[in-house]
């Protein structure tokens, strides 16, 4: 299959409010509609984990950012062009997904993927997708599609084809909170 189809058949899923496995710029993730109140819900319980802890989004692109995020500060676009890693900014003032995405002090992640493949999924399907990594909650994180677990390969209604046959090491992404008063704090390096 061609990674256009392979990118049609994922986007196609997320829009009917299914549930995709796709491989990301960190490790294999679990992905939604973001703005899918019933998806993201469908997620959480694939996981196993509860809605209290928050999941972070993908995005393709600055722009797409600035069409969620309300008032950016200039250190967020500082860390997220400087990055030399995938680097995910818990933000404030972020508006228009399913509020079941949100953490309870009203903050979501988001990153802007540049890996060639998520980029174009998340281009193609015109809005922030769930990223969250493709296990169940408190076991290892699927670094390759070998590593995801049957009960989540069959708790999903489409896995992409691309990059399947991979076997490197990945790593999730770095975790950093800006809240709108300037803090700056580091949840995961």
């Amino acid at each position: 299959m061609k990674r256009e189809d392979d990118i049609k058949n994922a986007v196609e899923t997320m829009r009917r409010g299914g549930v995709i496995l796709y491989p990301t710029d960190t490790v294999w993730g679990i992905g939604c509609d973001a703005t899918n109140v019933e998806a993201v819900e469908r997620v959480y319980r694939i996981k196993r984990r509860s809605d209290a802890k928050a999941m972070i989004c993908l995005v393709d692109s600055d722009v797409r950012l600035q069409r969620y995020v309300r008032n950016l500060p200039a250190v967020a676009w500082d860390l997220l062009t400087l990055a030399t890693a995938p680097t995910t900014v818990i933000l404030d003032n972020v508006w228009g997904l399913a509020e079941n995405l949100y953490a309870d002090d009203g903050s979501l992640g988001i990153r802007i993927t540049r890996e060639e493949f998520s980029k174009a999924l998340c281009y193609a399907m015109q809005k922030p997708i769930v990223s969250t990594s493709a296990n169940i909650s408190g076991f290892p994180a699927a670094q390759n599609y070998r590593d995801i677990s049957g009960e989540i390969l069959g708790a999903v209604d489409y896995v992409c084809l691309t990059r399947r046959g991979e076997h490197l090491p990945h790593k999730p992404s770095s975790i950093i909170k800006l809240r709108a008063d300037g803090t700056v704090t580091i949840i995961r390096k």
